[in-house]
């Protein structure tokens, strides 16, 4: 059974930094790209990184933000410099082109 199971998320002002982090497990995690995506209310889930199995990185929503991988230890994560409230967002670790999702973990900037 394929998990992703994220951490790191939280309240933090603007200006702030935060990292997320997501441990995947139940698949061969070197042979996948891996992305982080996110949804604030009342908009569609965007995504935000993408790196790929050979470490190949595009940071496609913001240049703020950062993703990396551990292939040793399965995790991806994801760097965020400078929050602003408009990062308020539930943030979704992806594994794949696929509909391996973790469960989101909430990131709140206030102003």
């Amino acid at each position: 059974q394929v998990q992703l199971v994220e951490s790191g998320g939280g309240a933090v002002q603007a200006g702030g930094s935060l990292t997320l982090s997501c441990a995947a497990s139940g698949l061969s995690f070197r042979s996948y790209d891996m992305s982080w995506y996110r949804q604030a209310p009342g908009k569609e889930r965007e995504l935000v990184a993408v790196i790929s199995s050979s470490h190949e990185t595009r940071d496609l929503a913001d240049s703020r933000f950062t993703i990396s991988r551990d292939n040793d230890n399965a995790r991806i994560f994801l760097s965020m410099e400078n929050l602003k409230p408009e990062d308020t967002a539930v943030y979704y670790c992806r594994a794949g082109w696929t509909d391996y999702w973790g469960q989101g973990i909430q990131v709140t900037v206030s102003s």
